[in-house]
């Protein structure tokens, strides 16, 4: 039995620079996709400069955030110290934990001759138990990200998120989730079967998608029903579509988030708030960065 679609928007459209930031969750229709809150899609653009000294710092509180480069070049650095490079297919995981400061360069990737840029950033709730827990950092570079042929060379997966099969992620779970990279050939279809009561989205990137026989454009996020059933892609163009499959079990205890943070108060809100302000997340100081856990 197939999902049936709950509703499907393109979000808000900001610029920033250069940049096209397209803001996809939270949205009117909802405010989370299982423990997903937050999406924001850089649209493919053109960067003849580069960014050294960061996009603006900020602080984040409560979540993990994952950056996922389709084209470009992303460099971390935070006040725990944390850096790290991700070029072209790569992506960079952050456990905020109980604060963190960080900031990112958004570049064209220096390994290849395009000036391209085009990718994602989530936020993934975690679990009160785990909101207090110290910051974390990882990276992973594109040869590293778990990919998969599909049958009959319908085009490939890769596991950013979660497990497919015998795919493992490294990127650590605290609830069960999933986030899936599709690649579908011209003419090709594939299919995903989902548990009851898992929560489930998809987003089109720059081509158009059959989802469960219903043409969605390209830009539009699609949510599903919680019934168990399957998402059916299908390519009817005469080029290859990428689309971005994601989701996971319902997200439980209380949700409260204002700006960098996302608690399970206001009260914890509060704090977090008072806890910047006081300094306790520290500061960034590109002059000693640790080394980068880079996954191999």
């Amino acid at each position: 039995m197939k999902k049936e679609t709950s509703f499907s928007t393109k979000g808000n459209i900001t610029n920033l620079g250069p940049l096209t930031i397209n803001r996809i969750l939270p949205n009117h229709y909802t405010k989370k996709v299982g423990p997903f809150v937050f999406l924001d899609y850089v649209a493919p653009a053109i960067k003849t400069s580069t960014t050294k000294n960061g996009m603006g710092a900020h602080p984040h509180r409560g979540i993990a955030t994952l950056t996922y480069i389709l084209q470009g070049e992303v460099e971390h650095f935070d006040s725990a110290g944390h850096t790290g490079k991700i070029h072209s297919g790569g992506m960079q995981w952050m456990k905020a934990g109980n604060g963190i400061v960080h900031d990112e360069n958004f570049n064209y990737d220096s390994q290849t001759d395009s000036k391209i840029i085009h990718g994602f950033q989530f936020w993934i709730n975690l679990p009160a138990k785990n909101k207090a827990e110290s910051p974390a950092h990882i990276a992973i570079q594109a040869d590293q990200v778990p990919k998969k042929i599909l049958p009959d060379n319908a085009g490939w997966i890769k596991v950013i998120v979660g497990n497919y099969e015998n795919l493992s992620s490294k990127i650590p779970n605290y609830s069960e989730q999933f986030l899936y990279h599709i690649y579908l050939e011209s003419g090709k279809q594939f299919s995903i079967n989902l548990e009851n009561k898992i929560e489930a989205a998809t987003f089109l990137t720059t081509q158009n998608a059959i989802l469960n026989d219903a043409e969605f454009q390209a830009g539009e996020f699609v949510e599903f029903g919680r019934k168990a059933g399957e998402i059916e892609i299908k390519n009817s163009s005469q080029t290859g579509i990428d689309v971005i499959v994601f989701g996971g079990e319902e997200y439980t205890e209380p949700i409260v988030s204002e700006g960098p943070f996302v608690m399970n108060s206001l009260a914890e809100i509060c704090n977090a708030y008072r806890d910047f302000y006081d300094g306790k997340y520290g500061e960034i100081n590109l002059n000693k960065k640790n080394e980068i856990i880079t996954i191999k």
